[in-house]
């Protein structure tokens, strides 16, 4: 059994944001700035350079790379434009 939140009422709440605006500095965000956090959908643009392949990698080598966390497959993709400038 989920439990429901509390919330404030609308004198506690006014009270609560009363509070906040006395506090010069925390005060609470603008509209626009509060706009600025807010994400599209979907993925970011790519920059249009590359291109979807299917590759077969080695099971170990790949667990190599997921292991250093976000971000493996531009890794990858590193590590083979430094092998093709040295070769």
């Amino acid at each position: 059994m989920s439990k429901k939140p509390i919330r404030p009422t609308d004198i506690e709440d006014a009270q609560i944001t009363a509070a906040a605006l006395t506090d010069p500095d925390n005060l609470p965000l603008t509209d626009a700035e509060l706009k600025q956090f807010k994400r599209g959908r979907g993925r970011p643009m790519g920059s249009g350079k590359k291109e979807q392949v299917t590759l077969r990698l080695d099971a170990e080598i790949l667990e190599q790379f997921k292991a250093t966390g976000n971000g493996w497959q531009t890794r990858i993709n590193d590590a083979l434009r430094d092998w093709a400038k040295h070769h």
